[in-house]
C-alpha cells in the first residue's frame, strides 16, 4: 500500500512516530490497523494523555508522602510538629483524589 502525505502531514506522523520510538512506516501501519480494527478510537486520545498525566502526578504525590513519612520518623522526638502532620495529611488526600480521578478516567476508556 502506498499513501501520499504533504510535507506538513508527514512531519506530524514522523513526530508522533518518534514519540512512540517507532519508524515512521511502522507507526503508520500500527495506526491504520488500530483504527481499521476498532482497537483505537481517536476520541479517546486526549483522555489517554490526561490519564498518563494524572498517573504521573499521583506518583509524584506518593513520593512526597514518603518523604514526609521519613521526615516525621526522623523527628523521633515524640509527637511530630502540627505543620508536618498537616503536610502529610494533605499529601495523602491529594493521592486519594488523584487515584479516584485516574480510576474514573480508566472506567471511561474502552
Amino acid at each position: 500500500m502506498r499513501i501520499s502525505l504533504s510535507d506538513d502531514e508527514y512531519q506530524v506522523v514522523a513526530t508522533a512516530a518518534a514519540g512512540e520510538r517507532l519508524a515512521t512506516g511502522a507507526f503508520a501501519a500500527q495506526a491504520v490497523l488500530s483504527v481499521a480494527t476498532g482497537r483505537f478510537r481517536p476520541e479517546y486520545a486526549l483522555l489517554r494523555e490526561t490519564l498518563a498525566s494524572v498517573m504521573q502526578a499521583a506518583g509524584q504525590v506518593r513520593r512526597i508522602g514518603v518523604a514526609l513519612d521519613q521526615a516525621a520518623a526522623s523527628l523521633n522526638a515524640g509527637e511530630p510538629s502540627a505543620r508536618l502532620r498537616r503536610y502529610a495529611e494533605a499529601a495523602a488526600q491529594a493521592v486519594r483524589k488523584l487515584d479516584d480521578l485516574a480510576d474514573d478516567i480508566c472506567q471511561r476508556l474502552p
